[in-house]
């Protein structure tokens, strides 16, 4: 019952090695497994199979979010020490909402002096204004118009603390690797990791196809990603995050709704800011015949364009109105995204977090390559 689902209920082992710590040498060329919810059959594809799996006139949604380099060095103005800095909201210009470390030091009044990318001091610094119940610092940034603006010059790529780097030359592949080829309005902090394995070629073979591909944004935060640590999954409170949803593509989710073709969110992400703007039946679709209710068939459902805000934590047993299926990347234990694609596997049910865990074990034993960097998933 869903007051008894504990978050271990979401734990399973993966050895280190499958954790992947560079991508595929070429985005298209990772694996995918497919999961048929309906059956339970599981087959081990790679990632260009997914043209196999469209059919004429399904809609893809991906996220365009374009990630950030986020984390910036600096020093102590007083003391000299170390400081690592996360960026994870802008409030306003040079005005940021971030994750230090050591935060100990981070006391409000704290100067840092900000590092370049070359280990060099920069003229830009921040000032640590106020702290949080989450233990994140508010930041007010000078020497610089903009701290966005030189981002690039300052920052790194905010890789997930299970990837290691050593060598500064894989560094730079990451700025590359570790952003989708469609990424466009920046504010993210750690990448929509389902779109990472598609090319513009492959792409331009969707829509070849017959496909429809459109775009929102929800810029993704750490809260996503990080583990609950409530014991039950209820407990869990998920971060917000800032999305919009474009009158295009909410026209074409829309159509394709109304015409009873297949929705298919590239990403968790991307799911969760179209169940997250899921509305009433849809006025211009006409009055049900009693047959049409008798075999179930339901009203349509819509969603309007706009911006706003979501901590939608989507977990078993759980109803979609828009997703028909979903692609995505392999998930951390205990994770909210666990929990979201263990709902979609079994919509209404709470046996989808065994399809998953199985589907899981059997990517393991395949030796598939986990998280961000890693193979991808389609359930249908």
């Amino acid at each position: 019952m869903l007051w008894r689902m504990r978050t271990a209920d979401f734990d399973y082992e993966l050895p280190p090695g499958l954790i992947a710590q560079v991508p595929a040498p070429q985005r298209d060329q990772s694996r995918l497994l497919v999961l048929h919810r309906r059956s339970g059959q599981v087959e081990h594809r790679r990632f260009r199979d997914l043209l196999e799996y469209l059919q004429p006139g399904d809609l893809l949604v991906l996220n365009n979010s374009r990630v950030v380099p986020a984390r910036l060095r600096g020093v102590n103005a007083r003391t000299g020490g170390q400081f690592e800095i996360l960026l994870l909201e802008e409030n306003a210009i040079n005005d940021w909402w971030a994750m230090l470390r050591p935060g100990k030091r981070a006391r409000a009044g704290t100067q840092v002096l900000l590092r370049d990318t070359r280990g060099q001091l920069s003229g830009a610094r921040a000032t640590v204004l106020d702290k949080n119940d989450e233990g994140h610092r508010r930041l007010r940034f000078a020497g610089a118009p903009n701290i966005a603006s030189l981002l690039d010059a300052l920052g790194e790529v905010p890789l997930p603390p299970y990837i290691v780097r050593a060598d500064q030359s894989r560094m730079e592949q990451d700025r590359e690797r570790y952003q989708t080829v469609f990424a466009r309005p920046a504010g993210s902090v750690a990448a929509p990791t389902a779109g990472l394995h598609f090319t513009e070629s492959l792409l331009a073979e969707i829509a070849a196809r017959g496909a429809q591909v459109g775009f929102l944004t929800l810029h993704v935060g750490l809260g996503t990603f990080a583990p609950v640590k409530a014991e039950t999954i209820a407990a869990h409170t998920l971060h917000e995050e800032r999305y919009e949803l474009s009158e295009e593509t909410a026209r074409a989710v829309n159509d394709a709704k109304r015409a009873g073709r297949r929705v298919i969110a590239v990403g968790t992400t991307t799911l969760r800011v179209l169940e997250t703007l899921a509305a009433r039946p849809d006025p211009q679709s006409p009055v049900p015949s009693p047959q049409s209710l008798v075999t179930n068939h339901p009203l349509p459902v819509t969603v309007s364009a706009g911006s706003g805000r979501t901590r939608l934590f989507i977990y078993p047993p759980c109803d979609f109105k828009i997703v028909d299926a979903l692609l995505t990347n392999f998930h951390l234990p205990r994770s909210t995204l666990l929990m979201l694609v263990s709902a979609f596997a079994a919509p209404n049910d709470t046996r989808g977090r065994d399809l998953i865990l199985s589907a899981y074990a059997a990517a393991i034993r395949e030796r598939y390559r986990f998280f961000s960097y890693g193979d991808a998933m389609l359930i249908l």
